[in-house]
Formats: structure tokens, sequence, C-alpha cells
């Protein structure tokens, strides 16, 4: 998961709303936070993931957000040179 936030940020997705009903991704959200304490998610990155408790709620954020980022991750970042898009 810590490579898919870091993915949507490099293309650019500016943000992804995940509605936490009761709570139930606090840990998945703890989990971004420590990616980004242990320095594997960018601060920039982990604003892309908006959370909140009801769906009126995270309405409002995502309106209101405001991206810190043009992009993430240079495309330079992550291209393989000489593999033909074979891994």
């Amino acid at each position: 998961m810590v490579w898919k936030i870091t993915t949507l940020a490099s293309k650019n997705l500016h943000e992804v709303g995940l509605l936490n009903v009761d709570g139930y991704y606090d840990s998945l959200l703890g989990f971004f936070d420590k990616g980004v304490e242990g320095g594997f998610i960018g601060p920039s990155a982990r604003k892309i993931v908006i959370s909140a408790r009801t769906a009126t709620e995270l309405i409002q954020k995502m309106e209101d957000y405001i991206p810190l980022h043009e992009q993430v991750a240079p495309s330079h970042s992550w291209k393989v040179e000489g593999c033909n898009g074979n891994l």
C-alpha cells in the first residue's frame, strides 16, 4: 500500500478520499503515518489520502483540498533503462 500512495502521487493524482466510518481505517492510516516517519512515504504523498468519519465531512475536506506539490516523484526516478518493459 505504501507503494500505491507514492505511485498515485507520482501520477499527479492529488487526492484520494477514504470514508473512515467508526474508525475502521484507523490502523491503515496509522500505517501510512509510520511510512512517513520511516521515510518510505513523503509527507506530501501522505497528504493525498484524505479521511473523514462522515460522507459530508469527507466531501467538504475533498472540496477544500489544495495540492501541496506538482509531482511527488519525478518520472525519471522510477524508470529502468534497458529492460524493454520486462522486469
